[in-house]
């Protein structure tokens, strides 16, 4: 998609603190980490949110899931725990809608989230 900020920035049109990349995905640094590491993972096949996953689609989720215990572990923070978040729509607090995982580490997380 040509407006999508996650789209710009898989393509190199918007710069990120890259973490991983493969054909599939991409894991880049929160620019307003909410934990010591705080890290987001995303498809490169524009998927606009969890509702638009389908049976066609859904390999990327599996795939990203994959990736991300990966690079929790390179990070360090895999033996303590992390938590993954996806956000969808309006009232699940989504504000880029392209299907994305924050993974949020390096402290004890609270619950209720919020």
């Amino acid at each position: 998609m040509n407006d999508c900020l996650f789209c710009k920035i898989i393509a190199g049109e918007i710069p990120s603190k890259k973490i991983y990349e493969d054909e599939k995905c991409y894991a880049f640094y929160d620019i307003s980490p909410q934990a010591p590491v705080h890290f987001l993972v995303i498809p490169k096949t524009h998927i606009k949110d969890a509702n638009a996953l389908s049976a066609e689609n859904a390999d990327v989720v599996a795939h990203a899931y994959v990736k991300i215990a990966e690079i929790a572990k390179s990070l360090g923070i895999a033996e303590g725990g992390y938590r993954i978040v996806n956000n969808c729509g309006k009232n699940g607090q989504q504000t880029v809608p392209h299907l994305h995982f924050h993974v949020l580490g390096g402290r004890m997380m609270t619950w209720p989230p919020g």
